[in-house]
């Protein structure tokens, strides 16, 4: 008999390298950027990048991050739940301050006011219209005082450049303190984009964020741990549920490949959590460390932070390898030291204002991930904080048989989290 002949299955065709290193730079892009609009050269050339893998990047933020993915003709948006009640990536003003109560106020009203409005008017005329939208909602405000002017201006300003408004002519810039005339256009697509949860299904604030937060029916466990390692790069087994911390120990090794394929993300696994790192240092909205003298008290602070929580650890038990006690004495008495040791390189207002250099130094730290501060005043410090500091660390690996956050691990002072 002849025998059979044999045979070969024909290889999968290799994915498309180029293609698949487009779609990672469209979803970088996205996290980065989440309502992307053709304002300038650059920013329509990558809106072309994600309406060309729109398909692709539809159904992963789907499928992974339970985010919602519109993507328009001059106008894309990733409607990005975030973590809820988190008040560390708040809105800033272009000076770097944090929008005031008040802002925010105010930008909600604008927008308010935006959706009854034409589509070409003077500043002056949408600024009738924010008073109508206030009286309507039974807000006081007074914009012929500076504070609220200015606070209004802010609003306006970061409108501006989320593409909702564009000015066609005049000087916004100097509104606030000068009453200059502006014309400006209202791109009703992008203001239909703007507001990422559905305002109907929520009666209160808090009930807003809940609802704007929850992962999507599908993903659970994996959405909810996802969502944290993308949105702060800190991912700590105490902020789990049970559920989610089940759901990391079976599959954190076959996510760090999920980060690296997807979104170019170096994830980290240690005892504690994980970190997840850019090695392109693109995607941290807080650079840290980095220049300037708000994160270079703040490094230095936290330095000395480390070295108190240590020494706190060796006395107490390691129940809890994740976060650090610090008294509010210890701290104050830590950034004292700083700007003892190290005043005369930071900025003048740093320099002779003591508790402003510690406020922002405080609030960056906090955006990190890397301290909380409880409302009583004491301190709680992060292990990865020892990430930022070359002194010998405190390890438990001989309790775990895993490295910790707390070992030094060969730290680069350059490396963002």
């Amino acid at each position: 008999m002849t025998p059979a002949p044999a045979r070969f299955e024909r290889p999968a065709p290799a994915e498309d390298l180029q293609a698949a290193d487009e779609r990672r730079r469209a979803a970088r892009i996205l996290l980065r950027q989440p309502l992307l609009h053709d304002v300038t050269e650059d920013r329509s050339a990558e809106l072309r990048l994600v309406r060309r893998h729109r398909e692709e990047l539809t159904r992963l933020f789907a499928e992974g991050l339970g985010y919602r993915l519109v993507v328009e003709p001059s106008a894309a948006r990733l409607f990005k739940a975030g973590l809820g009640r988190d008040a560390t990536r708040g809105l800033q003003r272009r000076s770097g301050r944090d929008f005031t109560p008040r802002g925010y106020a105010l930008l909600c009203l604008t927008v308010a006011a935006l959706t009854r409005c034409k589509g070409q008017l003077l500043v002056d005329e949408l600024v009738a219209e924010v008073r109508s939208a206030a009286t309507d909602a039974g807000v006081d405000v007074d914009l012929d005082s500076i504070a609220d002017r200015r606070a209004l201006h802010a609003g306006l300003l970061t409108l501006v450049e989320l593409g909702v408004l564009a000015e066609r002519d005049g000087d916004l810039e100097h509104w606030a303190d000068q009453r200059t005339l502006s014309l400006l256009d209202i791109r009703r697509e992008r203001l239909t984009m703007l507001v990422s949860a559905p305002l109907g299904a929520a009666s209160s604030l808090d009930e807003l964020l809940d609802v704007a937060a929850l992962p999507s029916a599908s993903g659970g466990a994996r959405v909810a741990v996802r969502r944290r390692l993308v949105e702060s790069p800190v991912l700590s087994q105490t902020d789990l549920t049970e559920e989610q911390a089940e759901w990391w120990r079976r599959n954190r090794n076959r996510e760090r490949e999920w980060f690296r394929d997807r979104f170019g993300l170096d994830v980290e696994l240690r005892a504690e959590g994980a970190l997840a790192t850019d090695p392109h240092e693109e995607l941290s909205d807080v650079t840290f460390p980095g220049p300037g003298s708000t994160r270079h008290v703040a490094l230095l602070w936290l330095e000395r932070l480390v070295a108190a929580a240590k020494d706190d650890a060796r006395a107490a038990d390691l129940s809890d390898r994740v976060w650090r006690h610090v008294t509010h004495a210890v701290a104050a008495a830590a950034v004292a030291e700083v700007l003892t040791d190290w005043g005369s390189g930071f900025k003048r207002e740093h320099r002779e204002d003591a508790a402003r250099a510690s406020a922002d130094a405080s609030r960056l730290l906090q955006a990190t991930g890397l301290v909380r501060i409880d409302p009583d005043g004491g301190w709680w410090v992060h292990a990865a904080a020892a990430r930022y500091s070359a002194r010998p660390a405190l390890s438990v690996a001989a309790v775990t048989g895993e490295a910790s956050l707390f070992d030094d691990g060969g730290f680069d002072d350059e490396e963002q989290t």
